[in-house]
């Protein structure tokens, strides 16, 4: 994967809900996949809460580790969160519409996208999140134009701070 474009040290977790509000803000409006990945409890869900809020959407946000996806509709835009965890098989995928998803502007969250073998495309946008000893840290590549475009319109909120 190379070097992360972006290498951040995160206060607490307000810090990756600002800093998921910021990405959201920076997505413009084509389509868009995220990948989140890092150990549990990293701050993966916590991300996509604060991405989430950013677009509007109120009410309860958690992780839809069992269910597998939780879709949100932000007035007109598709947006999925998914999350790969207990996923067994990268072929279920199919069985949920994967390729459906990924077409037109949606934009998808998915946490453990590793899980997705070869029948999830690569992210646009990767955020690896890990554990500080104080705080987190939280590297972003981008792996296409639109992931580019979210990291150069980034406005990174100030609970987040560049890691050399």
């Amino acid at each position: 994967m190379g070097e992360p474009a972006l290498r951040l040290a995160i206060a607490d977790a307000a810090g990756t809900e600002a800093l998921g509000a910021a990405v959201a803000a920076a997505a413009g409006e084509r389509g868009l996949l995220v990948g989140l990945e890092g150990d549990l409890g990293t701050g993966k869900t916590t991300f996509a809460r604060g991405f989430l809020r950013r677009l509007g959407i109120v009410g309860s946000i958690r992780s839809p580790t069992y269910t597998l996806i939780e879709p949100y509709d932000t007035g007109g835009r598709a947006v999925y969160h998914l999350d790969l965890y207990r996923l067994t098989d990268p072929q279920e995928l199919e069985l949920i519409g994967i390729r459906d998803l990924l077409a037109g502007t949606a934009l998808l969250l998915v946490e453990w996208p590793e899980r997705g073998g070869g029948v999830l495309p690569r992210a646009d946008l990767t955020l690896r999140f890990g554990h500080a000893p104080a705080g987190r840290t939280a590297a972003l590549n981008a792996h296409s134009e639109a992931g580019s475009d979210v990291l150069l319109r980034l406005r990174l909120p100030t609970q987040c701070s560049p890691l050399a």
